[in-house]
């Protein structure tokens, strides 16, 4: 094999044919394909002229080695994840050409080969059958017209009813399977003979535009704009969309009701979680407190004694609340002394013997809280007992939290489906402290639920904006409430050390050669920082030449260039050493969206690759490549909820539609000893005058406020 994509299948075969004595070339496309297989193809000779005689397939189909040789090649090719090179051998050397048939018939004969132990052998028959299903998988994405990259997550949703299920609705793959849309769905199904006005593929697409639009954050759309969207993305009348919505809204699966006056279609999901939220925070409010009423007076002074803190006015109105509220939100930026106040809330309460649960939607966000604090805080998922089978929770309202207090973190970061979780898992009996900065982006899944909390009036609210003597010592957090006031930061150059600066780069080209040069010699020089593990570039978008995309790459040439041990996969190099990020929760390996880890090994031996995260290894399979990218730049969405000791942020106006405040605000409250901005000071000002950030569609604020309309059908 001298070259497969696994994404088209395209591949080039160097191959020893009967009657030729010198191995031939061979063109063409296959779904998978191991060195040792034999070939049938048939086709056209060609002479390339580049690359000389070549014999271009135009079919090709592979079939199970016979030769001893090429059984053990196939073997050592790494398609079976736990045999490489050695094992083949030894295989090979033990059962001959009966190999295949030991495997699939009398596996436990295995462990008659040395260094095959139980735990081997099972690994080894499980990748047999899972290899066996996802090469059915391959052929039929490929004979759709279809790459197959994803064929591993497609066996991992649906099992050896995989193929079935895709004959049967081809639309459930886009339902079902991150990484693969609604037009991949549509191609197989259209390969299938179905009818572009099949009520299944209309249904699906309405669906679809819901999901799109939850993606852009949103709980539900207008009806005037759904139906627009849906027939230009489906290409039917207007007449059809109509007919699979009201069998959609029949069937339950989306809701029609209104948001303020604009009458908007939901997915059903969104519509009851966002009402379960708001009917919870209502009850909880009204409940008695939990604990005996405690005199601030005496509380107060207790708690400044042994802090050795004098607290200002604003924080003794917040913790004076606190001690009387079942349910209270606190917000406010960087430096205003959110942390001072929840500790002496928790030291107080804690004395008095209440019991305390903390929590934060991710991984970093409850570890630097347990380090603020000093009680053990735990990300939603772990607090809830996710079950990685199913992806639920154990924790629900048959089986609530145990506490008298719950404090959530970085709220501003919870969506919707999320904080309904939450919420069944809280106790009646408890109450509830709320932390976020509004002024962050809101979250990346859909709704807005800390902005809705405030907005409704519904809980009390304490609002903190005075910055602390010391705070305001950093240009840092002087410049991020700036930019929040709309005001636009100093860029000047400062005498001297600082934690801000600013850097001129007028086009992409500079930007990214100032941002390398940034990263690779003059933070780490300057401030001691380790290049890989202490400077973070956030980008306000992905694409583009100074998205985080195409940073990643020319920052991990210049920081981390691959050497042998490497792996290609979903179209990222992979090598011991990189900065990697997980994209999506996976509750089997315990890793979450936004985690930041580093590689410790790739074994091509394996098909596996090791990946750290805070000290913990974790395994991917190479075909699990997809839930991982390279980290060394990310966008500041994936960034919420972390901080670094330094990023630098480039912002140009090629970004004009993500120059926005809360964006901008967001990436620089990231940074801990240092921020550096990189591009031209028209396109921060354009970010700071920028409050557009959409309005996002859902209802909680009505529910919360209590005065939803009734008119839900």
């Amino acid at each position: 094999m001298t070259f497969h994509s696994l994404e088209s299948g395209f591949c080039v075969l160097r191959i020893k044919a009967r009657g030729h004595r010198d191995l031939v070339t061979v063109v063409g496309h296959a779904a998978t394909i191991a060195a040792g297989e034999w070939i049938t193809a048939s086709g056209d000779w060609v002479n390339d002229r580049t690359h000389g005689q070549q014999f271009k397939a135009r079919f090709m189909r592979t079939s199970a080695p016979t030769s001893i040789d090429g059984i053990e090649k196939y073997l050592g090719s790494g398609m079976i994840r736990g045999i490489g090179p050695v094992y083949a051998r030894k295989m090979v050397k033990a059962f001959g050409e009966k190999v295949f048939d030991i495997i699939e018939a009398e596996p436990e004969r295995l462990r008659e080969v040395t260094g095959i132990g139980q735990v081997r052998a099972k690994r080894i028959t499980d990748a047999w059958a899972e290899q066996k299903i996802v090469r059915e998988i391959m052929v039929f994405l490929h004979s759709h017209g279809v790459g197959t990259a994803r064929a591993v997550r497609i066996y991992k949703t649906y099992g050896a009813d995989a193929v079935q299920v895709m004959t049967e609705n081809p639309y459930r793959l886009a339902r079902d399977i991150r990484g693969i849309g609604f037009k991949t769905a549509d191609a197989i199904a259209m390969k299938l003979g179905i009818e572009k006005t099949a009520m299944i593929r209309v249904r699906a697409g309405i669906s679809y535009a819901l999901t799109e639009a939850m993606d852009g954050g949103h709980c539900g759309l207008p009806s005037d704009q759904l139906t627009p969207m849906a027939v230009e993305l489906l290409e039917v009348p207007g007449e059809l969309i109509q007919t699979a919505l009201n069998l959609e809204l029949s069937d339950g699966t989306v809701v029609s009701d209104t948001v303020g006056e604009t009458r908007c279609i939901f997915l059903a999901g969104l519509y009851h979680a966002e009402k379960a939220i708001a009917e919870r925070v209502r009850r909880l409010a009204n409940g008695a407190l939990p604990w005996p009423f405690i005199d601030p007076v005496k509380a107060l002074p207790w708690i400044e004694q042994k802090t050795g803190l004098s607290l200002a006015e604003s924080q003794v109105t917040a913790i004076r609340l606190a001690l009387l509220s079942k349910v209270l939100v606190i917000t406010g930026g960087p430096g205003v002394g959110k942390t001072t106040i929840i500790n002496a809330i928790l030291r107080i309460l804690s004395a008095k013997g209440v019991e305390l649960l903390l929590c934060a939607p991710t991984g970093r966000a409850a570890k630097r809280m347990t380090e603020a604090t000093g009680f053990e805080a735990k990300t939603i998922h772990r607090l809830l007992e996710i079950d990685p089978k199913t992806g639920g929770f154990k924790r629900n309202a048959d089986n609530a939290l145990d506490c008298d207090l719950l404090v959530v973190d970085e709220t501003s970061m919870v969506d919707v489906m999320l904080m309904q979780a939450l919420m069944k898992a809280v106790p009646d009996r408890a109450a509830l402290l709320i932390v976020g900065d509004i002024d962050q982006l809101p979250s990346v899944g859909p709704g807005q639920v800390l902005a809705d909390l405030i907005a409704s009036e519904a809980v009390p609210v304490v609002r903190l904006t005075e910055v602390f003597r010391q705070a305001a010592e950093s240009r840092i957090i002087t410049s991020a409430h700036r930019i929040n006031q709309g005001a636009l930061p100093d860029l000047s150059r400062p005498e001297g050390q600082s934690d801000f600066y600013f850097v001129q780069a007028d086009d992409p080209e500079t930007a990214v050669s100032r941002i390398i040069e940034l990263v690779k010699t003059r933070i780490p020089q300057r401030f001691s920082l380790d290049p890989i593990r202490d400077i973070q570039v956030l980008c306000p978008m992905n694409r583009g030449g100074v998205g985080a995309r195409s940073l990643n790459i020319e920052l991990q040439a210049a920081l981390n260039p691959a050497g042998d041990r490497k792996v290609e996969r979903f179209g990222w190099t992979f090598a011991p050493g990189d900065k990697v990020m997980q994209i999506e929760n996976d509750y089997e390996k315990e890793v979450y969206n936004g985690d930041i880890g580093y590689i410790d090994d790739v074994d091509p031996d394996a098909g596996e690759l090791t990946v750290s995260f805070d000290g913990r290894a974790v395994t991917y399979g190479f075909g699990e490549l997809d839930t991982v990218v390279p980290a060394y730049a990310a966008t500041i969405h994936k960034s919420q909820g972390s901080e670094y000791p330094a990023v630098v942020i480039p912002l140009l106006t090629q970004h004009y539609t993500m120059l926005q405040r809360n964006l901008v605000y967001t990436g620089v409250t990231r940074g801990k000893r240092l921020v550096v901005l990189v591009g031209q000071k028209k396109a921060v000002a354009i970010a700071v005058k920028n409050i557009s950030g959409r309005q996002r569609w859902s209802k909680l604020k009505e529910w919360l406020g209590g005065q939803a309309d009734r008119t839900e059908r």
